[in-house]
């Protein structure tokens, strides 16, 4: 009876360290700061925004002051999917506000990022998010911050100024914090 209890009160502290690590989860650049400019290669998506799969530019130069979802995320897999395809609608849907997306992959080989990305595009048939590998491939721009333990890193922003922020640890990338991001673009929506 004694261990079960012992047992039972120690899998609650685990379970609340566990809620407590993911809110601390901090990634990125964080409200109020300012989006610096870095160099990508276009894998795929965004299939109206004018630039050619290959082509290497700035982004965050490009989309100038218009309302942005920025991810950066070190995973193609399904979970990133849903929120690519949210975005894509997303997009689509306040066309007429210019809201615009692109998600960088990190990782070290950054030839591997360039096939996964453009295998991720045409999978999942993304047309108005652009998937993108940065020149800064492992980790991202330095002085973006992205936390080497985050999955997902979400900034939105608007006139280069990030209006809010999401960390996503390992798997936390769920339907719930897909709606959250959504809800956020409220913030840079007029």
């Amino acid at each position: 009876m004694k261990a079960s209890v012992i047992l039972g009160f120690a899998a609650m502290l685990l379970a609340g360290i566990t809620v407590v690590r993911a809110a601390e989860l901090k990634s990125g650049l964080q409200p109020g700061d300012l989006v610096g400019a870095f160099d990508v290669e276009k894998c795929g998506g965004a299939v109206n925004d004018g630039k050619e799969v290959g082509a290497n530019f700035c982004y965050r130069c490009m989309l100038g002051k218009k309302p942005v979802v920025m991810v950066f995320a070190r995973k193609a897999d399904n979970s990133l999917a849903m929120l690519v395809k949210e975005l894509d609608k997303h997009v689509a849907k306040n066309a007429d506000q210019k809201l615009s997306s692109f998600v960088n992959l990190l990782g070290k080989d950054q030839a591997e990022l360039k096939s996964v990305a453009k295998e991720f595009a045409a999978k999942n048939q993304v047309e108005n998010v652009a998937l993108v590998v940065p020149q800064d491939n492992e980790n991202g721009p330095s002085e973006f911050n992205i936390n080497p333990d985050a999955e997902v890193t979400v900034t939105i922003y608007r006139d280069g100024k990030v209006a809010a922020s999401h960390a996503v640890g390992p798997g936390g990338l769920s339907e719930t914090e897909i709606k959250s991001i959504l809800a956020d673009t409220g913030k840079i929506l007029k």
